[in-house]
């Protein structure tokens, strides 16, 4: 079962996941000497971030930071990109950087995802920051989630409902806009991390938050698969949770 804090504003919930994520770091440094991480994007990460690039004791020459996807063919220079984010929102606040691993999505993605799972294969990741799509995605993982591959990354084709949430939060001029392909990290290799922290706000998100909580594990329903894993911890806010019969 995933476990679950109501968080009573944004803030508060941000700092919460910031605070759990920053102890896991902490300790894999403590045990190996180094940590793997994963980060998130979007709008669900402003306030984790911005706590957890505040927090004390994580030696962050230490940590190599991989990150959950990118648009295909879209430049960094570009307002929306994933990895122009993490460079301004994680990365600049930090006096120690940790070693970043971009996803590039401009070139050859193909040869780009081959990369990517060349520098990820072996890692312990100690702790995954993630989201929920309004479509109950995890990462860029649209419903039908593919459950089943074992490769790290894969290019993805984007879901209307998917565009559509980039587009509505502002990230992109128009729909059509929005890059119908991506670069994700799959939904196995999410599932290796060790822990993996969820950050959910607004009530935009609370239909698929009970599908992800509540509902059969389904690939339509992505998410829904952080019901199987181990250690996953959702920070949720009063509105997204609204629909949820669990209280806590």
């Amino acid at each position: 079962m995933i476990e679950m804090h109501v968080a009573a504003d944004k803030d508060v919930l941000g700092r919460q996941a910031a605070a759990l994520g920053a102890q896991a770091i902490r300790e894999a440094i403590a045990r190996d000497g180094a940590a793997s991480i994963i980060v998130a994007t979007g709008a669900s990460q402003f306030e984790m971030l911005a706590h957890l690039v505040e927090a004390e004791g994580i030696d962050w020459s230490k940590v190599t930071a991989f990150h959950l996807d990118e648009y295909v063919g879209l430049p960094e220079s570009h307002p929306a990109s994933f990895r122009r984010y993490l460079r301004e929102r994680f990365l600049a606040p930090l006096k120690n950087t940790p070693t970043f691993v971009p996803v590039d999505g401009e070139g050859d993605a193909a040869a780009a995802v081959k990369q990517l799972n060349r520098q990820i294969a072996g890692r312990r990741i100690c702790v995954c920051f993630a989201g929920i799509g309004e479509n109950c995605h995890l990462a860029f993982n649209d419903p039908p989630a593919d459950f089943e591959t074992g490769e790290p990354y894969l290019v993805v084709t984007l879901d209307d409902a998917c565009r559509q949430q980039q587009f509505g939060e502002g990230w992109f001029p128009s729909f059509d806009a929005v890059p119908q392909q991506a670069i994700s990290m799959s939904i196995r290799q999410i599932l290796k991390s060790e822990l993996i922290v969820l950050s959910v706000s607004d009530s935009r998100k609370a239909e698929a938050a009970k599908a992800a909580l509540e509902g059969p594990v389904s690939n339509l329903s992505p998410a829904s698969i952080l019901q199987t894993h181990p250690r996953t911890v959702l920070f949720i806010d009063p509105a997204a949770a609204a629909l949820l019969d669990r209280k806590g």
